[in-house]
């Protein structure tokens, strides 16, 4: 069948296979196919049809090749495409497709090149697949974030072992404090999450889409220099964080040992991540290393622990006149403890898993995918 004879429906469904990377996919879903109808026209899903499979490349030549358009309307087409950060640009002549959900997301919602009328329809079809995740076919096991202990948590560890120093039992990769310490530069994007409620008519009520998304080093400097994020200093970003925290934001990052670059401060009602384990149990959002512990000598019932818990694995037993904490529900964020002014609440080490040192979907990190899509 030659390309003429085919209809718009079915290069859309051509590129929804191609919009694949690890397990991470896009399901074959009403919602799935408007979405792709607002971020590409006719015009453009042509051409991306003849894209290879997410995060693999391919060049200006070879399009031209495939489609049989001329350089000069392909260079235009890929051009808008690029500004609206639905598709990538890597190096000087080459491009590449990335999954939505995240991916374009995260992308397009940053940099909101797009009109005004499309970013709205986005970003309710967007809070469809959120809400309702158990519609949209995934992989159960995909893991995406884990949390990060907040400032000052060292304070509020339980030092299991009296020959070593508390502060020596975390490592780097597991307390946001260690993203403070080894860099200077620091920059903010709004929750792309808490945005697309907010455009969609469902607002959170738990923080603003301005309370988002800590980015550190070059990966802030370039947000900045692309006009995405508002810069901070290094005092700026601490208080940032503890805003977030007494919010009872949970510090979330990718699940890698390597040197981190972004925090998201997701809240439990509108982050996809967090909803997703905590309405329908998908593993996209790992336990860190820690869980709470409650001193009932010290703790005066504030229930402040209660109100902030993110997963709601914190109650009170009015019969023992006690907090107690569901450690099945817990994700151990810390929150609890960073809340808690009587240091009833303090975090214990369980375990000691080292996640791999670069957690890929397909070819490409979490990061490597914003990289290419933002820059």
């Amino acid at each position: 069948m030659t390309e003429i004879k085919l209809k718009a429906e079915n290069y859309y469904e051509i590129v929804r296979q191609k919009l694949v990377a690890g397990p991470i996919a896009a399901a074959k879903h009403e919602k799935i196919y408007e979405l792709m109808k607002v971020l590409w026209n006719e015009e453009t899903i042509k051409l991306l049809s003849h894209f290879p499979n997410a995060g693999q490349e391919i060049s200006v030549n070879e399009l031209i090749e495939k489609s049989g358009l001329e350089r000069k309307e392909v260079k235009k087409i890929l051009k808008k495409a690029v500004e609206k950060r639905t598709i990538a640009k890597v190096g000087a002549k080459n491009y590449t497709l990335h999954t939505l959900l995240p991916g374009v997301f995260e992308a397009y919602f940053i940099s909101r090149k797009d009109t005004e009328e499309n970013l709205k329809k986005a970003a309710k079809i967007y809070r469809f697949m959120i809400k309702n995740a158990n519609e949209f076919e995934r992989n159960q096991d995909f893991q995406l974030f884990s949390p990060v202990l907040p400032l000052e948590s060292t304070e509020k560890l339980i030092k299991i072992d009296e020959s070593v120093d508390v502060k020596s039992q975390v490592l780097p990769y597991e307390i946001v404090e260690e993203m403070i310490n080894k860099n200077e530069y620091f920059s903010v994007t709004p929750c792309q999450c808490r945005l697309v409620a907010e455009i969609s008519g469902e607002p959170c009520e738990v923080a603003s889409p301005d309370m988002g998304c800590l980015q550190v080093g070059p990966s802030a400097q370039a947000i900045v220099s692309m006009g995405f994020g508002r810069p901070l200093t290094k005092e700026e970003a601490i208080e940032y964080l503890k805003n977030t925290e007494k919010a009872g934001l949970v510090h979330n990052t990718e699940i890698e040992s390597s040197e981190h670059s972004f925090i998201c401060n997701c809240c439990p009602c509108h982050c996809g991540v967090i909803s997703g384990r905590k309405k329908f149990q998908f593993n996209i959002q790992k336990s860190s290393n820690y869980k709470p512990q409650n001193n009932p000598e010290i703790c005066v019932r504030c229930k402040v622990c209660i109100k902030k818990c993110p997963m709601e694995a914190v109650s009170y037993q009015e019969a023992d006149d006690k907090i107690v904490i569901d450690l099945d529900l817990c994700i151990g964020c810390g929150i609890c403890a960073a809340n808690c002014k009587k240091n009833a609440m303090l975090m214990e080490k369980v375990s000691n898993e080292i996640p791999e040192k670069e957690h890929k979907f397909g070819d490409k990190t979490f990061l490597e995918m914003l990289r290419e899509l933002l820059i």
